[in-house]
């Protein structure tokens, strides 16, 4: 699953509540959300059918040490890819925090 990323204030330490709803509107002024693996602008969570296996989910939090992610040249309809190679490829990757949680729904 690859969360729409967004562009957070350094000084924050928490997303703000409902900030993956997918409308924007709660997001902290100029940032953005980038369309997810499924192209939506939004967290959609993990839906492993029920019965299957478990799922796994890899999150990663990455710091870049620019101020605008508009300077690696991402916009709001840039792929999770896209932004991923921009920032290894740009030299700004100050550091990088990986989850990796797993989801299962019981069979009915």
């Amino acid at each position: 699953m690859a969360l729409g990323r967004r562009r957070y204030p350094r000084h924050g330490d928490r997303t703000p509540d409902r900030s993956g709803d997918g409308t924007g509107e709660h997001l902290p002024a100029g940032a953005f959300h980038i369309l997810n693996d499924a192209r939506l602008a939004r967290f959609v969570g993990g839906a492993p059918p029920p019965g299957d296996a478990r799922h796994r989910y890899v999150i990663v939090v990455q710091a870049i040490g620019i101020e605008k992610v508009g300077q690696l040249q991402v916009q709001a309809d840039s792929t999770p890819a896209w932004l991923g190679f921009s920032i290894n490829l740009s030299g700004h990757l100050l550091g990088r925090a990986v989850i990796t949680p797993w989801a299962e729904v019981p069979a009915a």
